[in-house]
């Protein structure tokens, strides 16, 4: 069955991965880091994308983002990858892609789903036992939302800001957030909504995104086969 293609709803918080090809490294030193941060944010900021949460893996990167336009997110990975990839090529003397076919993403219920998503994207590094800690990892938004340090990429979100009435309040009651073990059937769903480019939500907020996506955000049960537009099933 063909992959349906992508879609992409204004306004709307994004999970997006995007992995090396055959998940091979994609970042080789800290200035790989540092420079991919930097050009993050610059792509961010000139094609519309507010990023709440991201880590960068030594194989492949974690996004959550609202694009701004339809055409927000699909120009920022476009900008970034290319620039990304000459970088690399340049410096290590490679030629070729470097990513493993297509980026993934979902869209999530904020309400029900964002700070989950933070956690889950920022305990990356602990879970690949990269980490002791999600602070002790350098290349993830987790010291900005935790501890108030300086992040050019991070941007703001108002569920973050529900968390308290000062930066003080907001960083200790964030930190409490990872005292609690991620729930094994977000994570689950989370993936399989990722990578199937699904709408992670009820049925109602699958339904809103259905409607401004004009397509299916939902894989069809078990044994139903698709239609096609002129109504034939494959």
């Amino acid at each position: 069955m063909a992959r349906l293609g992508r879609y992409f709803v204004p306004d709307q918080p994004l999970h997006v991965i995007q992995r090396g090809n055959n998940r091979k490294p994609i970042f080789f030193d800290d200035e790989d880091y540092d420079r991919y941060r930097s050009w993050l944010a610059e792509a961010a900021a000139d094609y519309g994308c507010a990023i709440h949460a991201y880590v960068l893996m030594p194989n492949h990167v974690h996004l959550l983002l609202t694009p701004k336009h339809k055409e927000s997110l699909p120009r920022l990975m476009q900008s970034q990858g290319r620039r990304y990839v000459r970088y690399v090529n340049v410096a290590y003397g490679g030629t070729g892609t470097l990513w493993e076919g297509r980026y993934r993403a979902a869209p999530i219920d904020s309400e029900a789903y964002f700070l989950a998503c933070c956690r889950y994207i920022e305990l990356n590094p602990v879970r690949a036992r990269l980490a002791a800690g999600p602070r002790a990892y350098p290349w993830s938004s987790y010291r900005a939302h935790a501890y108030g340090k300086r992040d050019e990429v991070v941007g703001d979100h108002p569920l973050l800001r529900r968390l308290g009435r000062s930066a003080a309040e907001r960083q200790k009651k964030y930190r409490a957030l990872f005292r609690e073990a991620l729930d094994k059937n977000f994570v689950k769903e989370l993936r399989a909504a990722t990578n199937g480019g699904w709408a992670l939500g009820d049925r109602q907020f699958q339904k809103k995104i259905a409607k401004a996506a004009k397509r299916r955000v939902a894989p069809l049960p078990k044994g139903r086969p698709p239609k096609t537009r002129a109504g034939k099933r494959y």
